[in-house]
């Protein structure tokens, strides 16, 4: 599968760097590239791209507007180009497929073309399932993986923080505010929505406990059955966390069937 790509940047120099490192790779084709963001725009309209490039700092509009402006039209995957990783949230939120920090490493970029192309490949397999008439009740059809992330910005005081989702050992709300603990007991607080978090972790890999509570099955050190049929779970970092009635029979499911 050929990727065909576009590339928007307002320096020249970067753009050139990126647009020679891409054509190095035999499965993508470059349609075109954007000095501004109103370019880039167009460019996208008129080339309908798979994957977009798009600098965070542009003039007219950066990379954030751009998406944004076309989420009711033909989005590509869209992946933000920065010298700066404080925009790592954003990318994050406004689900963007990667985001890259200049200057680009080639590895990096050719994990970044591989995670675009097994994307693409999941979307029209779907596409395919959904547009075939069912067979026989007892057909099964063919499972779409999902693709979960294995990293998560996060963001204390002036620094961002990219945390491999394999060291968090919970995920606590509490209110406006959502509390992550990692396996060495460090302590991350944010303003995110446990739900939105929950959705795009690897439900093999989180358990929900409670309605405000996410575990990392791996950072379970010990079960404690309690009074009224629900558990006590104490994690390896030595938190607790209470698991509710409600979510005791998943546990059960998941961990306690042998």
């Amino acid at each position: 599968m050929t990727l065909r790509v576009i590339v928007a940047d307002d320096e020249r120099p970067a753009r050139q760097f990126l647009l020679s490192m891409l054509r190095s790779f035999e499965d993508v084709e470059i349609v075109g590239d954007a000095q501004t963001g109103m370019e880039a725009m167009r460019l996208i309209e008129d080339a309908q791209p798979d994957l977009a490039f798009l600098d965070l700092q542009m003039p007219e509009m950066d990379g954030l507007s751009i998406v944004r402006s076309l989420r009711h039209g033909r989005v590509p995957l869209v992946v933000f180009v920065t010298a700066f990783e404080e925009h790592a949230v954003s990318a994050f939120e406004i689900e963007a497929l990667d985001y890259l920090l200049k200057p680009v490493d080639r590895d990096r970029l050719r994990t970044t073309i591989d995670r675009a192309r097994g994307r693409l490949e999941r979307d029209a397999l779907a596409e395919h399932v959904s547009s075939e008439q069912l067979g026989p009740v007892d057909q099964p059809l063919p499972v779409i993986a999902r693709q979960y992330i294995d990293r998560f910005p996060i963001r204390k005081r002036d620094d961002i923080y990219l945390l491999p989702v394999h060291r968090i050992a919970s995920v606590v709300s509490e209110g406006e505010l959502m509390h992550v603990t990692t396996m060495d007991k460090e302590r991350y607080t944010m303003n995110y929505r446990l739900k939105t978090l929950e959705a795009k972790l690897d439900p093999k890999r989180f358990l929900r406990v409670g309605r405000g509570a996410l575990v990392n099955v791996e950072s379970i050190r010990k079960i404690t059955p309690m009074p009224g049929g629900s558990y006590l779970v104490t994690l390896t970092n030595t938190q607790q966390l209470r698991v509710s009635r409600s979510q005791s029979r998943s546990l059960r499911t998941h961990l306690l069937q042998v």
